[in-house]
């Protein structure tokens, strides 16, 4: 994990500096690690990532106890917006990866009234299903043939990290970024939690009302088995990697 605030300005930093090398970022939580708990390839991939920016109360929460200093405002949601409100000067070209085509419409229209001139080289909303190997061609075509300094993938998590992992070697862009729900939450198709509900670190129960299907395993199930797991190993008694 990355000390706050490094994670914008390390991407920053690649993409001014090391274009050359292919820089994945991997913005996930407490769901995110139960997932790689699960299943040995997508942990894989969050070992091999170049920056991992915790996202969520517990993981944070975890982080500091851990020794690092993290700022909730640098992490999670925040990260794409943060980034651009840092780069807005700059002529960096943005290509946007998932969710539907609605959202990255009203995406596209939010980012250039909030940061007039920036450079939206590509909006692509893949089909909710597996892609066939053209097709799965073709969206990499396009995504180098557009040239981007950032790619941000919004297919939700594990399944974001997976594809860019899948493709970090056809991929001729210096910056690939998951982030979640951010597209949903720039365009208000998903509303985000009061500051306040945010900071006394309640945002989970107001997802859980908002989207009780979509939430209620990572409350009720995943959520405990990572405070028992992550207080055996804060007290020594198991060890994971």
């Amino acid at each position: 994990m990355v000390e706050n605030p490094q994670v914008v300005a390390l991407m920053d930093a690649w993409i001014e500096s090391d274009r050359q090398r292919f820089h994945h970022v991997i913005n996930t939580g407490m769901h995110g690690i139960m997932e790689a708990r699960a299943d040995p390839n997508y942990r894989s991939i969050l070992n091999r990532a170049e920056v991992l920016a915790p996202d969520g109360f517990l993981v944070i929460r975890l982080a500091r106890l851990r020794g690092f200093r993290l700022n909730r405002k640098e992490t999670g949601p925040e990260l794409m917006w943060r980034f651009l409100q840092r780069v807005s000067g700059k002529r960096y070209k943005h290509y946007f990866y998932g969710d539907t085509e609605e959202t990255l419409q009203i995406l596209s229209a939010k980012l250039n009234e909030a940061f007039p001139g920036i450079r939206i080289v590509g909006l692509h909303s893949p089909p909710f299903r597996t892609l066939t190997p053209e097709e799965d061609e073709a969206d990499i075509a396009a995504i180098n043939q557009a040239e981007p300094d950032i790619l941000w993938v919004g297919l939700g998590t594990p399944k974001q990290e997976n594809w860019i992992a899948e493709h970090r070697e056809g991929l001729n862009v210096p910056v690939a970024v998951g982030v979640g729900a951010a597209f949903k939450f720039v365009t208000g198709k998903v509303q985000r939690a009061p500051a306040m509900v945010r900071n006394l670190g309640l945002e989970w129960l107001w997802r859980l009302l908002l989207e009780p299907k979509r939430i209620w395993r990572r409350v009720f199930v995943d959520a405990p088995q990572f405070i028992v797991l992550a207080t055996l190993e804060l007290i020594g008694l198991k060890r994971y990697s």
